[in-house]
This record gives structure tokens, sequence and C-alpha cells, in this order.
């Protein structure tokens, strides 16, 4: 399971470290001709078949009971993972597989033919629908993870994409599985007598007449014209004979470009078309922005300054024809009495802009560690546990501008306050997680995160996560609040009735779809990469994305809190985050149309995950862009306020 995959200068620089610009997250490793090259074993993951659908998103364990596969001697050994590679499903374990470096095997049987090993019917439907559903093998040879060879049609360059199948479906749509795989390992000499693994292609074969030979030596059957192999599912057992060959050839391939070959885009136009979209709506955008504060509100304020003085010459009884026709009867100003005033559920606004904070400073920092070239794919699940350690150390960020913003508008509840916000958005976060959990657990699924790794989970929020925002939450109210440069009235100004595009959920959508439109075309490819299991790598892209959603989202709340303040509606607090926000509504429809157009999902567990899983993205996209929205707006107010003289 692979739902979090899971949410990074100069153009030219972007664009380059887009194209596999990485450090090694391990050091390598040096065999010697004939000495052991690991070959580690990877849940079974479902992918898309040849329509280009997912039919599922549920994994299932190399050992599961049900696949009958070969296993080592004395029982597979877990190998150690980091906290991200956990929650993104991985369960690398040990496997009977021999590979020794630079030796050429032909044939070679995994295993002894055991009772265990047979299918019996359980076992076979069980198979034979993981087939139907497209299931990959998973291996890692060396860390690298085996994988088929790939042309894209529009320039004929090769790729590897990591997994290769588990079986295939004959003309009669009957499921075979594959028993039999041909390792193709390339290899690299950096010094003589010292190699290192820099590529590995998996061949995988369905043949009916594999056998192991009493004297341990196996037969793998004729390459060609071999009848495929059908596991029974009427109910008498089927014996099986897993087999396997190992072929080694020399590269020039560098250890440290190893990787490159599974990094691949079918079309980099695409990117730099989105750009370019992106680029002109946040121009556009900022171009309005410009329009108002220099020539509209320049204007504006000059002119309330200008009321202010004849205002003070009709005291002297003077002045009272000096500007004929103005009046002070709309406008932005006549609202300044009432902008500052406390919103509504300021704790809970405050809780959202504490953890939204965090949120923002979070995913920039890992990004921008991505782009840098810290997070490689060699280092398996470097990008989670990163997100999760930033986002644990940042709590005192939360914590400290939840306090803020609350002592600001006035709230006195601030022993609710430090407690609810490290607590009630990681809380709702937490606990949809473990409900989707349990789904997988019924499942028996690999990607169900273990208790003890819950728990582990659990303990660096309480012991780390939340004494940080406690302690930010302290220095927060100990600061002093942000004063308003006007005087709040003591009596609620009336609210004129507001034109159709300004009431709440027209202004929502209005104002949302333009975040969601900078970023679709790069979410898409997040998607694409997250539910399909391929590795995304483009965070120059990623990174000049999230930058123009920052300034898009500023731009549309400023524009918005301008209007509702000329229609002298001051409560732009709520207005502001919900409009910014409501991109995370558009990003939701998004995810709901890709299901519709790129997956087909046979149950309801994993329609459930898909679903679980986007509304908890999308709910995160909502505080994060709401933030945005609602601190540019609040900088927008406090700026214009202060520009105009008040008696």
């Amino acid at each position: 399971m692979r739902p979090q995959r899971l949410l990074i200068t100069s153009f030219a620089l972007f664009s380059s470290t887009a194209f596999a610009f990485y450090l090694p997250g391990v050091a390598p490793t040096t065999y010697e001709h004939g000495s052991i090259v690991p070959l580690n074993v990877n849940p079974l993951t479902p992918v898309a078949a040849g329509n280009n659908q997912l039919r599922s998103v549920i994994s299932y364990d190399y050992y599961h009971p049900a696949f009958r596969f070969c296993r080592p001697e004395g029982g597979p050994k877990a190998v150690s993972e980091s906290l991200g590679s956990i929650l993104f499903g991985d369960r690398i374990l040990t496997s009977p597989f021999e590979l020794k470096m630079g030796v050429n095997e032909s044939c070679k049987s995994v295993c002894e033919p055991k009772p265990e090993y047979k299918f019996d019917k359980p076992s076979a439907l069980f198979t034979n629908q993981r087939i139907r559903q497209d299931y990959n093998y998973n291996m890692l040879i060396d860390g690298l993870p085996a994988g088929q060879l790939y042309v894209d049609p529009s320039n004929e360059k090769e790729f590897t994409m990591r997994g290769f199948p588990l079986g295939e479906l004959d003309e009669e749509m009957k499921p075979a599985l594959n028993n039999h795989i041909d390792f193709v390992i390339q290899y690299h000499e950096p010094a003589k007598g010292k190699f290192r693994v820099v590529g590995v292609i998996a061949q995988p074969y369905s043949r009916s007449d594999t056998k192991r030979n009493p004297d341990g030596s196996a037969s793998c059957g004729a390459e060609q014209g071999s009848s495929k192999f059908y596991i029974n599912e009427e109910g008498a057992q089927t014996d099986v004979t897993w087999t396997y060959g190992v072929y080694w050839s020399e590269s020039k391939t560098a250890w440290a470009t190893r990787w490159d070959t599974y990094f691949h885009v079918y079309d980099p136009r695409i990117h730099w078309f989105s750009l370019i979209n992106s680029a002109i709506i946040v121009v556009f955008l900022c171009g309005m922005v410009a329009a108002i504060l220099v020539r509209a509100l320049k204007k504006d304020i000059a002119r309330y300054n200008r009321l202010d003085s004849f205002n003070l010459d009709d005291l002297s009884g003077s002045g009272g024809e000096a500007e004929d026709g103005v009046q002070e009867d709309s406008g932005w100003k006549l609202v300044h009495g009432d902008v500052f005033r406390t919103p509504r559920n300021p704790l809970l606004l405050s809780v959202f802009l504490g953890n939204g904070a965090q949120l923002f400073v979070m995913t920039g920092c890992t990004i921008i560690f991505a782009l840098l070239g810290f997070l490689s794919p060699s280092n398996r699940g470097s990008l989670g546990t990163v997100m999760i350690l930033l986002y644990t150390i940042l709590g005192f960020i939360g914590g400290y501008t939840s306090a803020r913003v609350y002592k600001s508008f006035g709230g006195e509840s601030w022993k609710r306050n430090i407690a609810m916000t490290p607590l009630l958005i990681p809380g709702i976060v937490f606990a949809t997680f473990f409900l989707l959990n349990l789904f997988l657990w019924a499942k028996r699924s690999s990607g169900a995160v273990p208790f003890t790794t819950m728990l582990v989970i659990l303990g660096i929020w309480f012991v780390i996560s939340v004494p940080l925002s406690f302690a930010g939450s302290w220095v927060g109210f100990r600061h002093a609040p942000i004063t308003p440069p006007v005087r709040v009235n003591q009596i609620p100004r009336q609210i004129p009735p507001s034109t159709t595009y300004l009431r709440p959920l027209p202004s929502m959508l209005l104002v949302g779809i333009l975040p969601f439109g900078a970023i679709f075309v790069e979410l898409f490819f997040i998607m694409d990469n997250m539910w399909f299991g391929k590795i995304y790598y483009m965070f120059g892209f990623l990174f000049l994305t999230y930058t123009i959603m920052i300034i898009t989202c500023a731009a549309v709340s400023v524009l918005l809190v301008y209007f509702l303040l000329c229609s002298e509606n001051y409560h732009w607090q709520w207005r502001s985050f919900n409009a910014a926000g409501a991109s995370a509504g558009y990003v939701f429809a998004n995810a709901l149309l890709y299901w519709i157009r790129q997956l087909s999902f046979g149950s309801f567990t994993s329609g459930l995950l898909y679903l679980g899983y986007s509304l908890l993205l999308s709910f995160l996209c909502f505080i994060l862009t709401g933030t945005i929205g609602f601190f540019s707006s609040w900088a927008f107010v406090q700026r214009i306020y202060g520009s105009i003289k008040i008696d």
C-alpha cells in the first residue's frame, strides 16, 4: 500500500535538478568475484495493466501463505527499515535466491519441493485473483529494484519500471503464474577485481515443464514453445517448481547514477506548459493586486485623508465648499472600527493557523531538502521520515503561531489553546489513519502499519512534538499581541447585503479554483507516482509549483478581502481562510475524477482506502492554503488601515 507516496536559484538550476540530480543516500557496496550479492523481497503490489487502470491499492507480503513462495532456511529475516519506509508499506525480507557476483546461472531451483509449497483451492483462488488484478513482484538486488525495460514511443528512450508481473492472462483470459525468473544484472568495475551492481532487469516466464532433479539441479523448460503454468482452482493440489537464472553483464554506468534509468517523464514539456500557465495566472493576479495597492488604495488613502482635513477645517468654520461632492458614504474606511473585531470561534481559527504554519514550513523544508538531493531514492523511506521528523520538530512554530494569533484576537481560554494546538489536527489525522489501517489489517495486507510502529509514532508525538508545541505556546503568550492600527468600536456595524459573487459559497468557488489551477498538472504527476508505484523526482518543478501556489493563494485572498471591505463586510478572517482553503475541495474533486479515469477497484476496501486517504490529503491542503490566505490578508489589512488617518 503506497497511499502516501506522499504533498520539492534559477530556472536553469531547477530544470537541471529535476532531471535526476541527487546525493547518494547510502555508501556503495563493493563485491569481489564470486561473493554473495543479497536479493531481498518486498511486498507484491498492484500496478496498472494494459488498459492503464489500477485494480487495487492493497499490497501483500511476499511470504503471504497463499502465494506458496519458497522460504529461506530458518525462515525469512526482516531487513532494517526507516520509519518512512514502514509507513509507505515496505516490508523488506531476506530470500532463498543465491546470487554470486559475476557467476552466471542459466537454471537453478529456488528450493526443494515441500508439501507447504503446493497450491490448494483457497491459495489457488487467491493467487489467480492477484494475477487478474495485475500484481507485481518487487525484489531488491543490492538495494536496487528489479524491473523491466520499457521504451517511450515519443522519443524512443529506454527506461526501467520497478517490479515485474506475478503472472499473465492468456488468450482465453486464464491466469498463468510466472514461476521462472531470469535476472540480467549489470555491474561496474571501478577498480580491478572490485564490482558494484548498477542495473537489474527481471524477465519472468510461465513454464509448466520446470522441475527439480534428484541431484539438486533444475530443468527450467524450453525457452521457446513451452506451455504456460496454470494453478488448478478445482480442488486438486498443484505442484510448482520455482526456478531462476542469473546473467551478469558489464556496464559503464557509475554507481552514483545507477538510479537514473528509473527516472522518466513521458513528456517533460507538460511540466513547462504547466509552469508557464501558472506563471501567467500569477502575473495576472499580481498585476491586479499591484493595481489595487498602487492606484486604487493610494487614491482611496489620499481621498480619506483629504476628507479628514476638510472635517477639521469645518470645525473652524471654513472649507465647507472645498471639496464639493466628496462624501464618505462608502468604501473600506467606513469599517475601520470593526475590521479588527474578534472573529467567530477565535480558538478554532488560531489552532488551524498554528497547524497550518507548521505544515507550511515543513512542506517547504522537505521540498528544499529533496531539491538539493538529500533525499536519495536509494535511502528508502527518507522522504516520509524527514517529513515526520520535521513536523515533529516544528511543533514549536505551531504552538507559537497559534498562541500569538489567539492572544491578538483577545482570547482568554489560553489553556485550551495550548492543549488543542498539538492535539486537534494531528489527532484527526492519526485517528483517520488508524481507522483506515484497520481495514488493511483485516485484509492481512503488508501495507498495514504494525501496532508497534503506531506506538512509536505516538511516542514521537507526545514525547517530542507536544512538549515543543507547549513551549512555543508559552513563548507566544509571553509576547505582546499584534496590535491593530485602529481602535475597535464597542457597537458592531451593520453589514449591508452582499452581491452574489461576494457571498461565502460563490466566493470560495471563485477564489479556490485559482490556486488549484496553478498546481493541478503537478498534482496529477504526484498522484500518478503515488498510486502507480513510480518514483517522483521532479522536485525542481515541484518547488516552482509550490512557490506559485503560495503567491496565488496570497493574491486571491487579498483581492477577496479588498472587495469584501469595499462592500462594508468586515468578517474577513474566516472568509480569507475558507476561500483560499477551498482549493482543497478542487483537490478532492480531482481525486474523484482521477478515480473514474485511472482506477478500477474491484473491492470495497480499495475504494474506501483511496477515498479516505484522498480526504485526509485534501484536509491538510485546506489547512495549508487557508493559512497562507489568512496571513496574507491580515498583513494587507494591517497595512492599509495603518496608512490612513483616523479621528
